[in-house]
């Protein structure tokens, strides 16, 4: 798959060479399945998640998404054989071309509308690590295992926009260590750190997130997709400038049939039933 070739809705039942994709009703779940090999991305499913995203962002049935890697572990990275080996033999223009497709995948996500949560158990390593860090919500068992280890093939940290983006989830220092270092974070202290926002069992990560998506797919979907918004372009905004944004941003919502539905909801004591409108 790439880009001369993207994938094109309906997304519901999707399955790549390496990647699906299920909707049911407004949740859709990305599973990178190549569980004999712990899910390792390839050039192909590096193109597809892209595809997939872009296509979900556009789509208008989709309020939550779920990814989730088969097999009990979440993803490897990419492929030693299939990427890392190629790519030494790749010249400069060739290399950027791959760490440019790359960020696409972060690029992807952090512009979809909808919430993504991941479900993570076992490995999550080196791209699998990314893609988990670019997920606004994580959920992750005790056994889990996290690895930036980029270092670990003579790389650099800064990968797929982790030196921007784990600090400020983790904290300068523990994403310091992370990516010098390129050791494992385990699930508990991936948890303590604030990577994971909770901790599941290993037969139940899936059915949380997955309920977790269902809930915020049930939500006031307009406003989910401005608080996602908001948080990524606040990064860059002074604590002055972020009021205002708010401002604007909430007026916004202000003008939305869901704002309405919530309070004739309250004044008839009622839970409100939002329709993302």
């Amino acid at each position: 798959m790439s880009a001369a070739n993207p994938v094109t809705l309906p997304l519901s039942g999707y399955k790549g060479r390496h990647v699906s994709f299920a909707v049911d009703g407004k949740v859709a779940t990305l599973t990178l399945n190549r569980p004999e090999k712990k899910n390792p991305l390839t050039f192909d499913s590096y193109a597809e998640v892209v595809d997939l995203f872009r296509a979900a962002a556009r789509d208008k049935v989709v309020k939550a998404i779920v990814v989730t890697g088969s097999g009990g572990n979440f993803c490897s990275g990419g492929d030693v054989f299939e990427i890392i080996e190629p790519l030494t033999k790749m010249n400069t223009v060739e290399l950027l071309d791959f760490t440019k497709m790359t960020g696409d995948v972060v690029k992807s996500m952090r512009a979809c509308p909808q919430p993504i949560i991941s479900a993570i158990d076992g490995v999550c390593a080196g791209a699998g690590a990314i893609i988990a860090m670019a997920s606004d919500i994580r959920i992750g068992t005790a056994a889990a295992k996290v690895a930036f280890l980029f270092n670990r093939v003579g790389l650099g940290g800064c990968d797929m926009g982790a030196c921007a983006m784990l600090p400020r989830i983790i904290g300068q220092g523990r994403a310091a260590e992370l990516l010098y270092t390129g050791r494992s974070m385990g699930g508990e202290e991936a948890e303590r750190f604030g990577f994971f926002n909770r901790l599941a069992k290993s037969e139940t990560v899936l059915a949380e997130a997955t309920k977790l998506a269902r809930d915020l797919a049930d939500g006031p979907t307009f406003g989910n997709a401005m608080t996602k918004r908001m948080l990524e372009m606040e990064w860059a905004m002074s604590v002055e400038t972020a009021v205002e944004a708010e401002a604007v941003a909430q007026a916004l919502c202000m003008e939305t049939e869901d704002f309405a539905r919530a309070f004739r909801a309250f004044a008839a004591k009622q839970k409100p039933v939002f329709e993302g409108n």
